[in-house]
């Protein structure tokens, strides 16, 4: 398959990435000790190997792949969309350690997932073969979906806060626009 510079380039740095993850996630997986953690990561894992595969066939083959990337619903995870169900856990970084904890663990991937997302969204703005670009697409939203999921884990745990923007705020932002009026066309 024929690439621009651009798309070889981003690819590149996404199947980087995808190794990191990859590795991180093998990683994690045998550190782990809460079961709900353990699982999603488990069910998580099998989609970036599809995606990794996915990415070195699209480098390494003369045709794009004719298997489409297994993108993940967005699992609700939260009653409340505003509002930590539980007190935060303040943290202090640990600076010598033999083995990551399960708040490290979910950190580190949320953290990988939201920086693959955002290298996933604009390498889809940027290809111009429309089935790479569908792809890059679908992998936006695994990256968005997993990391819904694990950010879900981390606030139901305590470790990442939620909180309501003060409503005198979202009035203030909310002065400042008005609704476009209908047009007849």
């Amino acid at each position: 398959m024929q690439l621009t510079p651009a798309e070889l380039h981003n690819l590149h740095e996404l199947i980087l990435s995808c190794v990191n993850s990859i590795t991180n996630m093998a990683l994690y997986k045998n550190q782990i000790t809460d079961p709900e953690l353990k699982a999603m990561v488990e069910a998580q894992f099998p989609v970036h190997i599809q995606d990794y595969n996915l990415k070195v066939r699209f480098v390494k083959e003369a045709s794009a792949p004719n298997e489409k990337l297994n993108v993940p619903q967005l699992k609700i995870n939260l009653q409340d969309f505003t509002t930590s169900p539980v007190q935060p856990i303040p943290v202090t970084p640990r600076t010598d350690i033999q083995q990551l904890n399960d708040r490290e663990i979910a950190t580190g991937y949320l953290l990988t997932l939201k920086r693959a997302g955002r290298e996933y969204a604009w390498s889809s703005m940027e290809a111009t073969n429309p089935v790479l670009r569908e792809f890059l697409k679908d992998a936006f939203t695994m990256a968005c979906n997993h990391a819904y999921e694990v950010s879900g884990w981390l606030i139901k745990k305590g470790f990442y806060p939620l909180c309501s923007a003060p409503q005198t705020e979202i009035d203030k932002v909310g002065s400042l626009y008005n609704e476009v009026q209908q047009l007849n066309s």
